[in-house]
């Protein structure tokens, strides 16, 4: 039986497709998330400065990660990893 993912899990997650740049649509499809959620969790990261909206063309928007969205990766995995969420099904 496979869990729900957490809040934080998800933004970890979604954190990681942008660290090199990803645009809204690849961002939903890789998180699996849907059109309502990724609109909510984009405008409070981009809202706490943990991801940068640029403009790279007409329309074309891109989301990079910020330093301090790198920094709250490194913690999130890290409490991930004291927690062992990845890979358990206790919860």
């Amino acid at each position: 039986m496979s869990r729900r993912r957490s809040n934080i899990e998800i933004i970890g997650d979604m954190l990681r497709v942008g660290e090199n740049g990803a645009g809204k649509t690849e961002i939903m499809y890789s998180v699996n998330m849907s059109y309502t959620q990724i609109q909510k969790y984009l405008g409070f990261l981009i809202g706490h400065g943990f991801i940068d909206k640029l403009h790279v063309g007409n329309p074309s928007v891109t989301y990079q990660v910020t330093g301090t969205g790198m920094s709250l990766l490194r913690s999130i995995d890290a409490v991930l990893e004291v927690l062992e969420f990845k890979d358990t099904d206790d919860f």
